[in-house]
C-alpha cells in the first residue's frame, strides 16, 4: 500500500485538518511530519469542534494510529494537555505514538522566542512565541533534547549541563530574563517522560512496518509551502519544511513509497504574522472574508490577514510538492460577493515577474487581477459538483488551470460531509469516500 501526503499550498491555514480527517477514513495511520504546537488543525464533526496542535487529526477516528514523527518539535506540556482534553471528550489517546527522535521544546526555548520577538517589536517575524525556532536551532546545533532523552535521567542531565549555561547566558545577558534552574528542569522533564513513556517508540520503524504490512499511511504537514524555510517567503517563514519532501525526512518514508500528494488550498488567501502579502485586503471585502471565514488562528487566536486568491506562487507550489490532486476549501465563504478577483501575475518596476521572489521584492509588486462575477447561492448544502452555480464552477476551473493539477475535492462548509468529490480517480488509487456522494 502507498503513502499519501497532505500539504498546504499557501501560507498555512488552508484547512488541512479537514482534509486529513476526510482522507483518514481509508487509512490506518496518520503521521505528523514537521512543525510544533505553533500549528493548529480545526476539525468539525457535527456540533463538535476539535482544535488540535500536536496530535494528528486522525486521532478522531478509532481505527487510526496517530503518529508524531521525528521531524516534529514537541512541547510535552502542550501534548499532555491536548491528550487530556481529548480524553475528557471521549477520544482514546492511548493509540498516539511519539518519535523518540523528535526534539523537545524546552522552557528556555519558549523564553528565547518570546524575548527575541519582543525586542524586535514591529520588525519581528511574527512567530507564535512558542519556542519553535529556538528548538529547531538547537537541533541544528546538535545541542537539542530529544523525546527519548526524557526516559534516561543520566543522559538528560549530561545534555542539560552542556546546553543550559549557554542558553541562560543569552537569556540573562541579552534579554534580562532570569536563568533556568537545572534541577527544576530535570524534575519537569523526567515527569514528562514518565507520563509519555508508553507512547514513545521508533516511529520510522513503526511507519515502515505498516507500509510493509500493506497498510495505507497518511502524512500530514503543518503550515504551508509559502512558509517553508527553503521555499517560502524567507525570512518570514517557519523553521521546518512543510513541503511534501519534509514528509520523507520527518515522517520516515522514502520518496518512492509516496503515491499521492494532496495539496490543500483555500478559495482566497490568508496569512498570519509579518511578511509580504501582495493581495491583502484592508477594506469591507477583507472584513467579509475575516468574519464569514472565521479567520482567527487556531493556536493563537490572532486575526488572519485576508486577501484575494494569489495564483502567482501556485504553479511553483504544485511543482515542488509533486501534487497529484487538490482540495479547495472555503469556496462557500465567497458567496454573496458581487465580484471576485484572482491574482494571475505581478508587475514590478513596470515589468511582469514570476515566482520565486525575495521578500523585499514581494513588498513592492503590483498584483495583476482577473475579475470573475460572483454568486449569491448558499453552497453549504451541495453534494454534487454539477449543482454548483455556474460562476462558482468557472472560478474553480480557473484556479485549476493555473495550478496545473486537478481540483479533486471542494469543501463547501466546515463539516466532514460538506465536501464535493469532483474526480476521485485522481486523488489516490486506494482512497475511498464511503459517506460522500461522487460527482
Amino acid at each position: 500500500m502507498p503513502a499519501t501526503v497532505v500539504v498546504g499550498l499557501q501560507w498555512g491555514d488552508e484547512g488541512k485538518g479537514k482534509t486529513t480527517d476526510l482522507l483518514a477514513e481509508s487509512v490506518s495511520m496518520v503521521v505528523r511530519y514537521q512543525g510544533g504546537d505553533n500549528a493548529g488543525h480545526t476539525v468539525v464533526i457535527g456540533d463538535e469542534v476539535f482544535k488540535l496542535h500536536l496530535v494528528p487529526s486522525g486521532v478522531l477516528h478509532p481505527h487510526i494510529t496517530p503518529v508524531i514523527g521525528s521531524g516534529v518539535v514537541v512541547n510535552p506540556r502542550t501534548l499532555l494537555d491536548e491528550m487530556a482534553m481529548l480524553e475528557e471528550r471521549g477520544i482514546d489517546t492511548s493509540r498516539v505514538r511519539v518519535s523518540r527522535a523528535a526534539h523537545v521544546i524546552m522552557p528556555y526555548h519558549v523564553e528565547l522566542d518570546r524575548a527575541a520577538e519582543a525586542r524586535l517589536d514591529s520588525d519581528g517575524i511574527g512567530t507564535t512565541r512558542r519556542g519553535i525556532g529556538p528548538a529547531y536551532a538547537d537541533r541544528a546545533w546538535r545541542t537539542g533534547i530529544r523525546i527519548g532523552d526524557l526516559l534516561h535521567p543520566d543522559e538528560l542531565r549530561q545534555k542539560l549541563m552542556r546546553v543550559l549555561p549557554q542558553r541562560n547566558a543569552v537569556l540573562s545577558d541579552s534579554f534580562g530574563v532570569a536563568p533556568f534552574d537545572l534541577e527544576l528542569l530535570m524534575v519537569d522533564a523526567l515527569e514528562w517522560g514518565r507520563q509519555l513513556k508508553d507512547l514513545i517508540v521508533d516511529t520510522t520503524v513503526l511507519v515502515q512496518d505498516a507500509l510493509s504490512a500493506g497498510e495505507h499511511v497518511l502524512l500530514e504537514g503543518a503550515q504551508g509551502t509559502l512558509l517553508d524555510i527553503d521555499h517560502g517567503t524567507y525570512p518570514f517563514v517557519t523553521s521546518s519544511n512543510p513541503v511534501a519532501g519534509g514528509a520523507c525526512t520527518g515522517g520516515g518514508v522514502g520518496p518512492r513509497q509516496i503515491s499521492a500528494v494532496i495539496g490543500v488550498l483555500k478559495a482566497y488567501s490568508t496569512r498570519v504574522g509579518a511578511g509580504p502579502f501582495p493581495t491583502e485586503l484592508q477594506d469591507d471585502i477583507g472584513r467579509h472574508l475575516l468574519e464569514k471565514g472565521r479567520e482567527y488562528g487556531t493556536t493563537t487566536g490572532r486575526r488572519r490577514r485576508c486577501g484575494w486568491f494569489d495564483a502567482v506562487p501556485l504553479h511553483y507550489a504544485v511543482a515542488i510538492n509533486s501534487v497529484s490532486g487538490i482540495m479547495l476549501n472555503k469556496i462557500d465563504i465567497l458567496s454573496g460577493l458581487p465580484e471576485i478577483r484572482l491574482c494571475t501575475g505581478y508587475r514590478l518596476d513596470g515589468r511582469e515577474v514570476s515566482w520565486p521572489l525575495d521578500a523585499d521584492e514581494l513588498l513592492r509588486v503590483e498584483p495583476i487581477y482577473e475579475t470573475f462575477p460572483g454568486w449569491d447561492a448558499d453552497l453549504t448544502h451541495l453534494t454534487y459538483a454539477k449543482r454548483l452555480p455556474a460562476n462558482a464552477a468557472a472560478y474553480i476551473d480557473a484556479i485549476e488551470a493555473l495550478a496545473g493539477a486537478p481540483i479533486t475535492l471542494v469543501s463547501v462548509g466546515p463539516e466532514r460531509n460538506q465536501t464535493i468529490v469532483r474526480e476521485p480517480r485522481l486523488i489516490s488509487p486506494t482512497t475511498a469516500y464511503p459517506r460522500l456522494a461522487i460527482a
